[in-house]
């Protein structure tokens, strides 16, 4: 791990695409500003390790149990043709 010290206004860069700047230091927390290309998924790491979890839960599910889910969430025919005429 790269530990570097920063201070208000100074940045770091990773490769050529992705700047993180020191936008406030204030109560014991850092804000940070990330500029990076618009394709680049940047993500809390809390919320990415949720995600994953979510992710690893559906792949537990078995299809049957899939197709059973899908049937009681599929909308009424009353409710489809509701929408279609909107």
């Amino acid at each position: 791990m790269l530990v570097l010290t920063r201070r208000r206004g100074q940045a770091i860069c990773i490769g050529d695409d992705i700047r993180i700047v020191v936008t406030r230091i204030e109560d014991g927390q850092v804000r940070l500003g990330i500029e990076s290309a618009h394709d680049v998924i940047i993500l809390r790491e809390e919320l990415l390790e949720s995600v994953r979890q979510a992710n690893q839960s559906a792949q537990a599910v078995a299809p049957a149990q899939f197709d059973q889910w899908l049937q009681s969430h599929r909308p009424s025919t009353q409710d489809a043709a509701s929408i279609q005429e909107e």
